[in-house]
């Protein structure tokens, strides 16, 4: 579930010709509302076959994430500053507070501080390695240094253009996931009644 967190976290990029990471921790900053689609591809240690996921996604700053996985089956994932709620079709919601689970949400304070691409956050908890592939293509590793990331994950890359566009997910398990992007919105910049409704939650 951290993963997804990270995962929802991060989706918040665009990018110009000439790629700098002052430019993307200013664009990471300036949209308010994201949307997009995403396959998920999970390679479990022991699996012969990886785990396909399809769903959407949806960031807005003042909410949080809503991430709706619509196949192989239903799960709806909502994450706020307060609270997680995970809903499984036919099932009732389970539901994780920040008083409940103090070092789940002290985990995700940092990772609203990657959210943000906060240069001193990265230099503090990552080694850093960026590069401007040209054309507005650009690539973003980051290998943790410090708890809790370190205790989760080997390395986490990040690639895109205009907008973020790939995620790949290497974890202490063994296990590698990538997540692709696609369909992309960041229009309109406020949320629908309808989108202002999935944060109402339980």
């Amino acid at each position: 579930m951290l993963k997804v967190m990270l995962t929802g976290l991060l989706l918040w990029a665009s990018a110009a010709s000439a790629v700098t990471l002052d430019q993307l921790q200013q664009r990471f900053a300036s949209q308010p509302v994201i949307r997009a689609d995403f396959t998920q591809t999970r390679n479990i240690a022991g699996m012969r076959q990886p785990l396909v996921s399809h769903g959407q996604m949806l960031i807005a700053r003042q909410q949080g994430l809503w991430w709706h996985q619509q196949t192989p089956f239903v799960m709806t994932l909502l994450l706020d500053d307060k609270r997680m709620v995970q809903s499984l079709s036919g099932q009732p919601p389970q539901v994780i507070t920040a008083d409940s689970n103090p070092q789940m949400f002290q985990f995700n304070h940092l990772l609203r501080a990657l959210f943000q691409a906060d240069q001193k956050v990265l230099n503090e908890n990552f080694r850093v390695d960026f590069s401007d592939g040209g054309n507005g293509h650009w690539t973003l590793s980051l290998t943790p240094k410090a708890a809790p990331l370190n205790k989760i994950f080997n390395r986490i890359d990040l690639a895109g253009s205009e907008y973020l566009e790939r995620i790949d997910l290497d974890d202490k398990q063994g296990d590698r996931t990538q997540i692709l992007l696609s369909h992309t919105r960041i229009e309109p910049s406020q949320l629908s009644d309808e989108e202002q409704a999935r944060f109402a939650g339980p």
